[in-house]
């Protein structure tokens, strides 16, 4: 049956009531029609009555069961009024927003299909038909890459799509804010334009209803101000002003916050005033630190953008999701240049010329300057000029703005500046507009305001070249240090104060707190170089720095590397090398990985990147590089197996030898990929492969090895499991091992046995083998006899000593040696040797 309230529930139900529902109930009480034939109560008996009075009349005027059922229909009936006002006001919001929606995808889809670099022309390329895939990885947590370095199977990186950067993780976040980092240039605001017109293209995240990109640059532009964030949103998209007050907070609703970096606004998490309604009025700081920290629009995706050393702004507790962005890849470097030159043949020749120069070659994974570098040598094709290809930084920078325009009368700026700013230091909007490869111009209106036009730099970098460039012509034609703003000094003392000016620009951007000051500090050692003010002979006249002056700057250099700053420090000194050419590169990195300092600190996967990048944009010859000696710090090679990848399938390395030694070996296809590139050139690989890890290499059919590879797998824990893979490498038909040792590991008599059909083969092409202290016995030497005794055994050196292989193991030898045998020499026993000379 029916259950049915007693006065003290009922008494619990109205006592839920708010005054004003309370007061409606009563009201539904009065009413006759609405108790569906229940009597209604007077309104002289309820006016005045609370709750517990309002009970006894309905006891006195219903049974309990009449007394129930009136008080469901009075508190059902208004709340089906509410529902159905609700689901009106639903339709209509709906309405709005879907028109909202409408209206912004067709405008953000005509704004972010024009790519925005201009080419010499002045045409527009749409970005659907340059875009070119980037490498994304997700980035491990601190936490997790110290437990992946304590384990013994190591994990790979893991690479990502854009479209996955918002998944939620059940029982975790709705929410999904993600942070994503990668150098200047590297493609990051081209990532998140392609990611906005894919979504106004219905190609991906039809679940987010509404994109907002915005920039730092145009955030910076606000600071005067206070806003609601609906009037932020209302001003940068006009189309939402249609949908009036609605926040938004009820949809998924995605934030792109692009370029971190150069962010002028002071972010403040610790003490920001502390936001929850989106139409309360605040600075755009803290506006953008609550929507960071999730107080507003708590259900909200942000994709934030940055360089690494602007990243530390955000507190990590505040980040779900960490990515970095590393550029091109080889083929993806090739087919950006095939689409951004129509000219087939142009295009060809552009990637000729790049790929026999190392540092061209790792300078192109960069997009910014791999389109830098193709504008460089288009002209320098067109115009058939001759030379030296670029090979630093400021060297293709100089270039490049050669091209482009004669740089007169350019000065540092803001990041945006107006068309007052541009005529206050000389140049007019009409010749800026003349250089689209410089500048871009943008239209901003201002609230209330007439339009007022806006120029930035199609690439911060420019901005941060020139500004070095007007440091260092300030320098050299008055004497000024605008590092400092010094007293001008005499002309006797030019060289001297050269240095005092570098000197000083290293100690400023070693002080510098986010690393801001690193590009710069790069362009303005390379202006420092007497060929790179050669090149610029019509703007400056040269400083007359000498061979010794550059000397005592890359000692100076070197210094500051030894007094070990944090690795990222490190990584831009290494940087300044190299703009230098120093030759010493190569041994500053290695010492740099022996120091103490770095023996029990875990370098991060973007760190051993950036060393790998630097190794190879420089052009010093790299033919060894022995791991084994920088003690635990090579643990972090452990994480980037697929940068060495490749490294050595990369057609301008020169790499010949690699000590992969003490390491665990990670199953990587690309490392693996790398080995067998043809461009691989290496001769020598020592390593400490185990186990299963040994199979999955020797597994890949089309590895091919050098005329003169050198295969050294000491103290590997190999086992007699493994020869069979490794007895196949020797046999197979593409084999040219002349090296193989494999000493130090528990061979065993069975897995000699194993390895004797690979010697044996007539395809195995292995002259010197070693066998130290590998547990052998006299039983083994039936194998080795055997091979040794093959007509197309190749095997002249043999080193069997520390095994115990006894007299008997001497007598099954005696009876090889004289018949179509090829050994010259014969180690055994405790390092005896023996030397045979053969007569045939």
């Amino acid at each position: 049956g029916e259950t049915m309230a007693t006065p003290v529930e009922l008494l619990g139900i109205l006592e839920d009531l708010a005054d004003g529902e309370f007061k409606k109930f009563k009201w539904f009480l009065q009413q006759a029609e609405v108790l569906d034939g229940f009597p209604a109560i007077p309104r002289s008996q309820l006016d005045h009555s609370d709750r517990m009075d309002t009970v006894t009349e309905m006891k006195e005027t219903y049974n309990k069961n009449a007394a129930t059922c009136v008080t469901l229909k009075c508190i059902g009936f208004r709340l089906c009024f509410i529902a159905k006002t609700y689901a009106s006001l639903l339709f209509v919001l709906s309405e709005t927003l879907t028109d909202c929606h409408r209206k912004l995808k067709s405008n953000l889809r005509k704004k972010f299909q024009q790519f925005e670099q201009d080419t010499k022309s002045g045409k527009q390329m749409l970005i659907n038909e340059i875009y070119t895939e980037l490498d994304i990885i997700k980035e491990k947590s601190d936490e997790d890459r110290i437990q992946d370095a304590n384990l013994y199977h190591q994990t790979v990186e893991q690479t990502i799509n854009t479209e996955n950067f918002f998944e939620s993780i059940p029982g975790q976040h709705t929410s999904v804010r993600t942070l994503t980092k990668g150098v200047s240039g590297v493609g990051k605001t081209i990532l998140t334009r392609k990611f906005v017109l894919d979504w106004t293209e219905d190609k991906l995240n039809n679940s987010i209803q509404f994109i907002f990109p915005l920039t730092f640059q145009e955030l910076n532009l606000m600071k005067k101000r206070k806003y609601s964030w609906m009037e932020l949103l209302h001003h940068f998209f006009a189309d939402l002003k249609e949908s009036g007050n609605c926040s938004f907070d009820k949809v998924p609703i995605l934030f792109i916050l692009d370029g971190l970096n150069e962010c002028a606004l002071p972010l403040d998490f610790n003490n920001s005033e502390i936001l929850t309604d989106v139409a309360e009025s605040a600075s755009v700081d803290v506006l953008l630190t609550n929507l960071i920290m999730g107080k507003l629009f708590p259900t909200a995706h942000v994709w934030i953008t940055t360089t690494p050393e602007a990243a530390s702004q955000i507190p990590p507790e505040y980040i779900h999701m960490v990515t970095q962005v590393r550029g091109f890849t080889n083929p993806k470097k090739d087919e950006y240049i095939r689409k951004r030159f129509r000219n087939k043949k142009l295009a060809s020749r552009i990637i000729s010329h790049i790929k026999p120069s190392r540092s061209l070659q790792v300078m192109c994974n960069v997009p910014i300057f791999c389109w830098i570098t193709a504008t460089v040598l288009e002209d320098m094709l067109k115009t058939d000029e001759r030379g030296e290809l670029p090979k630093t930084l400021t060297e293709m920078f100089i270039h490049f703005l050669l091209v482009q325009s004669k740089l007169a009368n350019l000065k540092e700026g803001d990041l945006i500046f107006f068309e007052a700013d541009l005529v206050e230091c000389g140049t007019n909007a009409q010749a800026a507009s003349l250089y689209p490869g410089i500048f871009t111009q943008i239209i901003k209106e201002n609230i209330g305001l007439n339009q007022d036009k806006c120029f930035r730099f199609v690439h911060l970098s420019f901005q941060v070249f020139l500004a070095a460039l007007h440091v260092m012509v300030s320098f050299i034609k008055t004497g000024v240090y605008l590092l400092s703003a010094e007293h001008p000094i005499s002309k006797q003392s030019v060289l001297e104060d050269l240095q005092h000016l570098l000197q000083s620009a290293v100690d400023k951007a070693l002080q510098s707190p986010n690393g801001h000051l690193n590009l710069f500090l790069h362009f303005l050692i390379g202006l420092s170089l007497q060929t790179n003010q050669q090149l610029l002979q019509d703007l400056i006249k040269q400083s007359g720095s000498s061979l010794q002056s550059t000397q005592e700057t890359a000692q100076y250099i070197k210094k500051k590397i030894r007094e070990n700053p944090s690795p990222e420090r490190c990584i831009s000194l290494f940087q300044c090398l190299n703009e230098l050419k120093d030759h010493s590169l190569v041994e500053e990195i290695q010492q740099y990985l022996r120091s103490a300092s770095l023996s029990s600190m875990i370098l991060s996967p973007a760190t051993w990147s950036d060393l790998v990048f630097i190794l190879l944009s420089s052009e010093s010859e790299l033919d060894v590089f022995d791991l084994k000696k920088f003690s635990t710090s090579a643990q972090g090679l452990l994480h980037s197996y697929e940068v060495l990848g490749s490294v050595l399938s990369s057609p301008s390395a020169n790499l010949r030898e690699l000590d992969l030694s003490y390491n665990f070996f990670i199953d990587e296809p690309k490392f693996i990929d790398g080995l067998k590139n043809p461009h691989c050139r290496l001769e020598t690989l020592r390593s400490s492969f185990q186990g299963m890890c040994l199979q999955t290499l020797l597994d890949y059919n089309n590895f091919k090895m050098s005329a003169s590879f050198v295969f050294r797998l000491q103290s590997c824990e190999i086992d007699f499991q493994s020869c069979g893979a490794l007895s196949s490498v020797l046999s197979c038909q593409s084999s040219s091992l002349k090296k193989l040792d494999l000493s130090y590991n528990s061979l065993g008599d069975s897995g000699v046995q194993t390895l004797s059909g690979g010697l044996a083969s007539p395809q195995c092409k292995t002259e010197t083998l070693r066998f130290v202290g590998c547990a052998l016995t006299w039983e083994s030497c039936d194998a080795i006899a055997f091979f040794l005794s093959s007509p197309s055994s190749h095997v002249r050196q043999l080193d069997l000593s520390m095994n115990n292989l006894q007299d008997a193991g001497v007598l099954v030898f005696s009876t090889v040696l004289d018949r179509h045998c090829k050994l010259e020499t014969l180690r055994s026993a405790n390092f005896c040797t023996i030397s045979v000379m053969f007569t045939k």
